[in-house]
C-alpha cells in the first residue's frame, strides 16, 4: 500500500517537473528562433513562421493538459538536433511522455536508436509490434500499434517520417483493435 502510494506521488512530481520543463524549454527555445531568423522576405513566409509558432502552441497545450503515467527526457538539447515528442497510449488506457533530442532524420531511426521501437520490416516498411516494452500482437487479439501524428492517423509509416526542425509534433503511437 505504502509502496503505491510512494509511486503515485512520485510519477506526479516527475510529471509536474516535467511539464515545467517543457514550458521553460519551449518559452526559451521561442525566443531563440524569433531573434536568430533573418527578416522575411514575403507574406508567405510570414505565414509560414506564424502557423509553426501556432502549431508549437497547440503541441504544447496537449502536452501539458494531459496526465502522464510516466515520462522521460532522453538525449541532450542542442540547436541542431530534432526535437520529438511521443505520447504512448496502452490498451488499459494509462499514458506516458517522452521528448526526445535525436540528430536522427526520421522518426523510426530515432526511436530505433533508443529502443523505444521494435517490430519487422515489410513490404510496406517497418511494422511496430513494441513500443515502451508492450507489445500488441494483431494475430493473438487483433491488436496493434496504430500511429498519429498531431491527433491525425498518420499517412506515412514510421520509418518514412521525416523529422522536420521546429514543428513541434506530436507524434502518438496507441494500442487499438
Amino acid at each position: 500500500m505504502k509502496k503505491t502510494n510512494l509511486k503515485n506521488k512520485l510519477s506526479i512530481v516527475l510529471c509536474t517537473v516535467l511539464i515545467v520543463a517543457m514550458a521553460l524549454f519551449t518559452t526559451g527555445c521561442g525566443a531563440k528562433d524569433d531573434n536568430s531568423q533573418s527578416q522575411p522576405n514575403s507574406s508567405s513566409q510570414i505565414n509560414s513562421s506564424s502557423q509553426t509558432e501556432s502549431q508549437s502552441e497547440q503541441n504544447e497545450e496537449k502536452l501539458t493538459t494531459k496526465v502522464y503515467e510516466d515520462s522521460a527526457i532522453i538525449g541532450e538539447y542542442s540547436e541542431d538536433k530534432n526535437i520529438v515528442d511521443v505520447e504512448i497510449v496502452t490498451e488499459d488506457g494509462k499514458s506516458s511522455l517522452f521528448r526526445i533530442f535525436t540528430d536522427k532524420t526520421t522518426l523510426g531511426e530515432a526511436l530505433l536508436d533508443i529502443e523505444l521501437i521494435a517490430g519487422e520490416d515489410s513490404e510496406y516498411g517497418l511494422y511496430v509490434k513494441t513500443v515502451n516494452g508492450v507489445t500488441a500482437d494483431f494475430d493473438k487479439d487483433g491488436s496493434y500499434w496504430a500511429f498519429y501524428i498531431d491527433g491525425e492517423y498518420a499517412q506515412t509509416g514510421v520509418d518514412q517520417t521525416k523529422l522536420e526542425k521546429g514543428k513541434g509534433r506530436l507524434y502518438t503511437f496507441k494500442i487499438e483493435k
